[in-house]
């Protein structure tokens, strides 16, 4: 760990322990990808998936962020989701509650055997089990598809799981105060046009809903 990668605003929140970070990846389906490009920064949302310390991205051979990012360029990806709401009696200690990873590395261009399992891998993390109920990618797709691994050379994450921390000065306040959870719901799957009504729900779409 780095001076860059150090948390220093409200250190207690700080996680370096890379399994509690990969639950957090884990647990998450986009990213932001920051980078420069022609000298100006940017950042990109993406999905990604993970295997072991590296994550990967993928898009179309023409994408500016994978043809930069296959030059072994410096690049930052943050993860990051909101959990709770906190409504405070002052203006100033509203806040939310919150899990977020912060990586650095260099990409690269990854083929072959890593490629495939990397897209599983991204598959996988958008829906457990769903790479197995597919067609896999055909070899026209796989060469009109770029895959990118990060190593995670530094990582951090930062979580906060708190309640209302007003000042003694605001507790008599006669103001509402309090935490809001936001939890994530799916909704009823709605058919793709033209399936055949009596192919059954997947297996990977089912387990969604035992969550």
């Amino acid at each position: 760990m780095s001076e860059k990668s150090k948390i220093k605003r409200v250190p207690k929140r700080a996680v370096y322990d890379r399994s509690e970070i990969y639950k957090v990846l884990d647990n998450n389906l986009t990213c932001h990808m920051a980078f420069i490009h022609n000298g100006v920064p940017v950042s990109i949302p993406t999905t990604y998936g993970r295997i072991g310390d590296v994550l990967y991205v993928h898009g179309a051979l023409a994408s500016r962020m994978l043809k930069e990012m296959e030059k072994g360029i410096d690049v930052s990806i943050s993860i990051a989701k909101v959990t709770g709401y906190i409504f405070a009696r002052s203006a100033f200690h509203h806040s939310v509650n919150y899990e977020s990873v912060v990586i650095f590395g260099k990409g690269k261009l990854v083929e072959g055997d890593e490629k495939m399992k990397a897209l599983k891998a991204i598959t996988d993390n958008m829906l457990q089990g769903r790479w197995e109920e597919v067609r896999i990618p055909s070899e026209k797709e796989l060469n009109a598809t770029k895959v990118i691994a990060v190593p995670m050379d530094e990582v951090t994450g930062k979580i906060r799981d708190e309640g209302v921390n007003d000042k003694k000065s605001d507790m008599e306040t006669k103001v509402w105060a309090g935490l809001v959870p936001i939890k994530e719901v799916y909704e009823k799957p709605i058919l793709a046009s033209g399936l055949d009504e009596s192919i059954p729900l997947s297996k990977s779409v089912e387990e969604l809903y035992k969550k």
